[in-house]
C-alpha cells in the first residue's frame, strides 16, 4: 500500500529514538560538571559547556564516524620511488584535530599553569573523547612529552613552544616552519612489549647530545606527528632521545615506516611498525636513565587512560538512556521497565564514580609541588588506570546490549565504542604490568601508601559499610606473602575504596548508597543491572540522563 506522501506502509519508521545530538556534553553530565567546580576549575565552566555543545553536535559526531569509516592511508614512497613515509587521513581527522588542538587539550596545563589547569584539560579530554578516541592519542602524546622534556632544558625551549600552539599545522613539513607541532612515541619492540630493557634499538654517540638511532620499533604511537620520544640503547644503557621527522638540513630523517598496524579498534588513528637506519636524535636526559626520563609522560598517559575509560563510560551510559527512553517493548517504554531500569542505574553508578575518579586525578596533577598530593599521585594514578579501564570493556558491551540489535549494529556507534573500549587498559601498562607497578610502589615508595589511605579516610564515619571495606583493604595490604599473586584482587579493593570514598564525600545518596551497597558490601551479582531491589535507580538514571535538544 502507497501512503499519501510516497511512502510505502512497511517502510514506515515506528518505536525508533530520535538522533542523539544537538545537545550539550558538559551540562548534561551533572558529575563531570560537577566535578569540575569541586576540584578548582570552575573558572573553565564556560569553554567547557562551549565545548560540550560543539562536541555533543551532530556535525562533530560525524567526524568521528567519517574519521573512522575512512581510517588513514600510509605511502612509504612517492611515484618516482623516493621514499617519504607520509600518513595522511580523511579530513573529518583534521576537523578534530583542529578542534582539539585550538583548545589546547595538548598543552593547556603547561602553557597556562593556573590552578586547577589539569582538572580543566581533563573534562575537554574527556568531551573530544566522546567524539572520537582515535584523534586523543597525539593529543595526549603532545600532552604527556612536555614534562619529559623538562629533563633537556634546550630541547624544551626549542620544542616547548612548539608543543604548546594551539595552531593545528598538519602540513608534512619542518617543524621550525610551522605553525605548531605535536609529538608521539616509539618505545615498545617485538621481542619484549613493556620490559622496554630488553630493547635492542641502538643509540650511537655523534657529538655532544646528538645520537643516530638504528633498530625497530613494534609500535610507534601517532607517526604523523613532527617529533617521538624514543628508547634506545646507548654505551651507558637504555636512554631516551627526542628524535622529528626532519633533520636540521631540511632532509627527511631515516625513520621508516613499515606497515600501519590493523587494529581492533582506534580506526581514526595511526599506529605504525618503523624501522631507524641511523636517525638523527638528541638525548633527552641523562644516558643510561631513559626508563626516569620517561615516567613522566607515562604518568600522564595513563592519567590520560583513566579520563579515556571514564568518557566512553559516559558515551555508553547517554546512548542507553537515550534508547531506551524512547523506544517501547511489550506495551511500554524500555526505560521504564524495573530489569532496565536496573540496569541503566547500575551502568550510571559505574560512570560515576569513573568520571569523580579521574577528576580527583586530574587534581593530584595540579599540585604536584604538594608532597602529600604527589605521593597520591603516584599510587592513585597506577590503581585507578587498573580498575577504570578494566571496566571499560565490560560496560561497553552492557551498554551495547541495552540497545537490542540495534546496538550491534556499526550505524548506531556503539561498536565502535566497544572495540574501541579494550585500548586504555592495554596502553601504558597492561593490567598485570600496572598491578606489579602498584605493589612496586608499596615497598620503594610505603608513604605513597599513607596518602592514598589518607585520601579514602576523608569519608570516614559517613558509611558503616566504607569503614568496614577500607579496614579490609588495609588488614589484606597487611599480608606480605602471596601478594603478587594477590595483586589483581587488592588493587581492584583499593581501587573500589577510593571509588566509593569520593561517591560518598560528593555524589547524591542514591548514587553513593548504591555504590557501597553493591560493590563494597556484597549486595551485587557478576552482571550489571543485579543491584538490590530497594536501589533508588530513578533518582540515579535521572543524575545520569543525557538531554537532546
Amino acid at each position: 500500500m502507497v501512503l499519501r506522501d510516497g511512502t510505502h506502509a512497511t517502510h514506515q519508521v515506528l518505536n525508533q529514538p530520535p538522533p542523539l545530538g544537538g545537545h550539550d556534553l558538559f551540562a548534561t553530565d551533572a558529575a563531570l560538571a560537577e566535578a569540575v567546580r569541586r576540584e578548582g576549575a570552575d573558572w573553565a565552566v564556560g569553554e567547557l559547556s562551549a565545548l560540550g555543545r560543539l562536541c555533543g553536535s551532530e556535525e562533530v559526531r560525524e567526524w568521528g564516524r567519517q574519521a573512522n569509516d575512512n581510517p588513514p592511508v600510509l605511502h612509504t614512497h612517492d611515484r618516482y620511488g623516493n621514499r617519504i613515509d607520509r600518513v595522511d587521513f580523511h579530513p573529518a581527522w583534521h576537523r578534530l584535530m583542529e578542534m582539539s588542538v585550538s583548545e589546547g587539550v595538548h598543552c593547556s596545563p603547561w602553557a597556562d599553569p593556573r590552578p586547577g589547569a589539569h582538572v580543566a584539560r581533563g573534562a575537554k579530554m574527556m568531551l573530544v573523547s566522546q567524539a572520537d578516541g582515535g584523534h586523543g592519542c597525539p593529543i595526549s602524546m603532545t600532552y604527556s612529552a612536555v614534562p619529559a622534556l623538562a629533563a633537556a632544558p634546550d630541547l624544551a625551549a626549542e620544542w616547548g613552544p612548539r608543543f604548546m600552539s594551539r595552531h593545528y599545522d598538519p602540513a608534512f613539513a619542518p617543524a621550525p616552519g610551522k605553525a605548531g607541532a605535536l609529538c608521539g612515541m616509539a618505545m615498545t619492540e617485538k621481542q619484549g612489549g613493556s620490559d622496554v630493557r630488553t630493547n635492542t634499538t641502538t643509540a650511537t654517540p655523534i657529538g655532544g647530545d646528538e645520537y643516530e638511532i638504528t633498530g625497530h620499533k613494534w609500535f610507534c604511537s601517532a607517526p604523523m606527528c613532527d617529533a617521538f620520544l624514543v628508547l634506545a640503547q646507548a654505551p651507558a644503557g637504555l636512554s631516551c632521545y627526542l628524535l622529528p621527522r626532519w633533520r636540521p638540513d631540511g632532509t627527511l630523517n631515516a625513520m621508516h615506516l613499515q606497515r600501519l598496524k590493523d587494529k581492533l579498534g582506534n580506526h581514526s588513528n595511526a599506529s605504525s611498525e618503523v624501522e631507524f637506519y641511523g636517525a638523527w636524535a638528541r638525548l633527552v636526559g641523562e644516558e643510561g636513565r631513559g626508563v626516569r626520563t620517561i615516567i613522566e609522560m607515562v604518568n600522564h598517559t595513563r592519567l590520560d587512560c583513566v579520563l579515556g575509560s571514564a568518557a566512553g563510560m559516559r558515551t555508553g551510559v547517554a546512548e542507553a538512556i537515550h534508547h531506551t527512553s524512547h523506544r517501547s517493548a511489550f506495551g511500554k517504554l524500555l526505560a521504564g521497565q524495573p530489569l532496565m531500569r536496573n540496569v541503566l542505574a547500575d551502568l550510571a553508578l559505574e560512570s560515576e564514580a569513573a568520571t569523580v575518579t579521574a577528576m580527583r586525578l586530574a587534581r593530584a596533577y595540579d599540585r604536584g609541588d604538594d608532597p602529600a598530593e604527589g605521593a597520591f599521585r603516584r599510587l592513585a594514578t597506577a590503581v585507578s588506570k587498573y580498575w577504570v579501564c578494566k571496566r571499560g570493556p565490560v560496560h561497553a558491551a552492557e551498554a551495547l546490549e541495552c540497545l537490542g540489535g540495534n546496538g550491534f549494529v556499526e550505524e548506531s556507534g556503539m561498536p565502535r565504542l566497544f572495540r574501541d573500549s579494550p585500548l586504555n587498559s592495554i596502553w601504558e601498562g597492561s593490567g598485570n604490568v600496572i598491578c606489579l607497578d602498584v605493589l612496586r610502589a608499596l615497598v620503594k615508595a610505603p608513604h605513597t601508601l599513607d596518602a592514598f589511605l589518607d585520601e579514602v579516610r576523608l569519608a570516614s564515619g559517613a558509611d558503616a559499610r566504607l569503614d568496614r571495606f577500607t579496614r579490609s583493604v588495609t588488614d589484606e595490604l597487611a599480608q606480605p606473602d602471596g601478594l603478587e599473586a594477590r595483586a589483581r584482587r587488592v588493587v581492584e579493593r583499593m581501587a573500589l575504596a577510593l571509588q566509593a570514598s569520593l561517591v560518598v564525600r560528593h555524589s547524591p545518596p542514591a548514587v553513593s548508597d548504591a555504590f557501597c551497597a553493591s560493590r563494597l558490601d556484597g549486595d551485587w551479582g557478576r552482571a550489571f543491572g543485579t543491584l538490590p531491589a530497594d536501589t533508588d535507580v530513578e533518582s540515579i538514571v535521572d543524575r545520569a540522563r543525557p538531554a537532546a535538544g
